[in-house]
């Protein structure tokens, strides 16, 4: 027996994690993403113990302190006969309209970071189930071929040739008035599910056709064939030997997915056919403050600045993603 013993080699996951953890530009998207959703999730800690405030009920008679001295929320115009009433602008003091005030006298803040909450759930709820009918799609065409793949292709060339926000906004459209009823299933329309699977259906056949292509390739793929070739079941094939091959360009998918669903839900809740009011997201603040642009920008700039940080950490995380899941990439690194 060898004095010393040759350690076992690091499966596939375990080396794209460790190359993942070695991009400092993926570490920090990553970080900035933990940091947002930590934020979001502290909004009702932030709206009620620091701030003060209910960032859903409209205060426009109301007034707060700073520095000892009471501001009204809603202030005259600066205009020479001072007519008409602008929100108070940023204070800069977190306990104290840090941001301002929209034209209702919500503290837009606190709003950001409960309307955070929303949008971040929808985007990667939407991105998620996305993956899970994209995957289903494309693993059943690429991997039976022949009438089942032809059907789900051409299904997926209808719902491609109609543009993404086109598609949204028709289907949007259609289920904001009177909710969805799918047999004994009733949604209304301000159930947060219509906008997560409205987002998951238009974006489904761009996820599908890289799935259904790399499953194409392992159908020929020679321990596919001597699978079949062993009389094991189609089933098993799919499980032990195509999903797990499959997955690394799943995993690749779900960044840039979240990224898409995040812009899409923010400009459908803009065009008030996404989120419904009461409840807020980035989309809705934006909107909230289109009328405020010239007077308190700050109202429209907060919840775009935060879109696209969202954005942009997605897509770099996606692109680390990519790189350490590249087989051909970590075996040249691994060399």
């Amino acid at each position: 027996m060898s004095g010393t013993q040759e350690a076992t080699p690091p499966g596939p996951w375990r080396s794209a994690f460790r190359v993942l953890a070695r991009n400092r530009a993926s570490m920090v998207a990553l970080g900035v993403l933990g940091l947002m959703v930590l934020l979001s999730l502290l909004a009702p800690f932030y709206a009620h113990h620091i701030a003060h405030t209910d960032p859903f009920r409209a205060n426009v008679a109301g007034s707060f302190m700073l520095d000892g001295k009471t501001i009204d929320i809603m202030q005259p115009n600066d205009n020479p006969l001072h007519l008409g009433l602008t929100p108070a602008g940023p204070t800069w003091n977190p306990s104290a309209y840090m941001l301002g005030s929209d034209s209702q006298g919500r503290d837009v803040a606190a709003r950001l970071l409960y309307g955070g909450r929303i949008s971040l759930l929808i985007s990667f709820a939407a991105a998620a189930l996305c993956i899970v009918i994209a995957s289903v799609v494309g693993i059943l065409a690429g991997f039976f071929g022949g009438i089942v793949d032809m059907v789900l292709s051409r299904i997926m060339d209808i719902m491609w040739a109609v543009p993404v926000y086109l598609f949204a906004i028709s289907l949007s459209i259609v289920t904001i008035s009177d909710g969805l009823h799918i047999g004994p299933i009733t949604l209304e329309a301000d159930n947060l599910i219509i906008p997560i699977a409205i987002i998951a259906l238009v974006y489904m056949p761009y996820a599908a056709r890289p799935i259904r292509g790399r499953v194409m390739a392992l159908r020929n793929a020679d321990f596919v064939m001597a699978a079949r070739s062993l009389g094991v079941p189609r089933w098993r094939i799919l499980l032990v030997d195509i999903l797990p091959n499959v997955a690394s360009s799943i995993v690749v998918l779900a960044p840039l997915l979240a990224a898409f669903a995040l812009l899409t839900e923010s400009a459908l809740s803009f065009l008030s056919i996404g989120v419904q009011a009461p409840t807020a997201s980035w989309g809705t603040i934006i909107q909230d403050g289109e009328g405020l642009i010239y007077s308190r920008p700050m109202v429209a700039i907060a919840p775009g600045l935060a879109i696209v940080i969202v954005v942009v950490a997605l897509n770099v995380l996606g692109d680390g993603m990519r790189d350490a899941l590249d087989v051909r990439e970590t075996s040249k690194r691994g060399a």
